[in-house]
């Protein structure tokens, strides 16, 4: 499919949800590669134009929810996935949706949007029943940022389906969507990720030596788990490697791990947020950490494989699946199993370069592109 005209003046809106990072970078990414071709793009968080206390109950609570009660978020996660979309609950969190959201719709209508693209449910809810009511006119795209398909992505009668899979995409006709409105794109990744320097630059930007392994642990950008504890796991291998610890916006962890650090001279190398995540995926020989959409998919685009460790149960659950299911990746239940997959790993050298062949092949790192060619096109 042909590229967008950079001369079009086309106006592209994103709507995200701040529950997790995935949602908002998938929503940065199409932000990034809009605006090089010449598009006016403009993201917003939901969260920005609802109160306070709504505001913490979608997305304070949630990240509580999966980190310390796991299970519990596996049951609202099956009850939600099947519940009807008439049911009596389902219309009630709709309504109370609505009327904590009034405020978006002024801010969309001040934009003027040519097309609009929610890499959250949650708008997508909210405009396609402002279609409806005739108060939104331009066409409204839903982008699933998982290897999964959940109820609340089925919005019907949008514009446009992106789907991150095939299996996603038939999930979706299964579920009643309009099949030629489904398109399987991949999901968005920042456009770095298509243009990652070669290992020894990317190794000696971050300090480290391109002659040894490189083991990149991660906590996701707000540094969720006891990465210190896996981090001192792993040092206990007797195998020569470097492992990468990023602790995200967790100043806590970031200061224990520097203290772990200071144990093991140039074998631990912690680090907090960062901007540049490809230059350290592009240096890595295996990456380990919770299977978020967007990190499973950035590994993917460099043939990262990963060891997946303490999924949220649920939609990383599924992005595990995926990466098992492809040969791209190994589970570690446990701090033991972990210990015992890095070694084997590290030891055979084959098997792990069969991995990262598996997931060099599922990699989409222009799924972006992708995406706005499609809507584009369509709008």
């Amino acid at each position: 499919m042909p590229e967008v005209d950079s001369q079009a003046p086309r106006r592209l809106l994103l709507l995200s949800v701040s529950a997790g990072a995935g949602h908002g970078r998938a929503a940065e990414a199409l932000r990034a590669v809009a605006q090089a071709r010449g598009i006016e793009a403009l993201h917003l968080d939901v969260m920005d134009y609802v109160p306070r206390a709504f505001r913490a109950l979608y997305t304070d609570f949630y990240l509580r929810l999966v980190e310390k009660f796991p299970a519990l978020w596996a049951q609202l996660y099956r009850i939600t996935d099947e519940t009807p979309p008439d049911a009596t609950l389902a219309r009630l969190r709709r309504a109370i949706e609505r009327l904590n959201a009034r405020s978006l719709r002024h801010a969309i209508a001040d934009f003027a949007p040519d097309a609009i693209i929610c890499t959250h449910f949650l708008p997508a809810e909210l405009l396609a029943r402002e279609q409806k009511l005739a108060r939104i006119s331009c066409p409204v795209h839903v982008q699933v940022t998982d290897f999964d398909l959940h109820a609340l992505w089925v919005v019907p009668q949008l514009a446009g389906y992106f789907a991150a899979s095939d299996e996603v995409a038939a999930r979706m006709r299964a579920r009643g969507l309009a099949p030629e409105r489904i398109h399987v794109c991949g999901i968005p990744i920042m456009p770095a990720f298509s243009s990652v320097p070669d290992r020894e630059t990317c190794a000696a930007a971050a300090g480290l030596d391109p002659a040894r392994r490189v083991l990149l642990l991660m906590g996701g950008g707000a540094g969720v788990g006891a990465l210190d504890e896996a981090a001192a796991q792993l040092l206990r291998i007797d195998l020569d490697f470097q492992l990468v610890a990023l602790a995200g916006r967790n100043e806590n962890m970031l200061a224990r791990l520097h203290e772990l650090a200071r144990e093991h001279p140039k074998r631990l190398f912690p680090q907090g947020f960062t901007r540049t995540i490809e230059r350290l995926m592009g240096c890595a020989d295996l990456a380990i950490g919770k299977p978020g959409g967007l990190t499973t998919s950035e590994c993917l685009a460099l043939g990262l494989p990963m060891i997946v460790f303490a999924p949220i149960p649920g939609q990383e659950e599924r992005n595990c699946d995926y990466l098992l299911e492809h040969g791209a990746g190994l589970k570690a239940v446990d701090a033991t199993a972990l210990e015992y997959r890095v070694r084997a790993l590290l030891g055979d050298p084959p098997r792990l370069a069969r991995l990262r062949n598996n997931a060099q092949r599922l990699g989409r790192p222009q799924a972006a592109a992708d995406v706005l060619n499609r809507v584009f096109a369509d709008s």
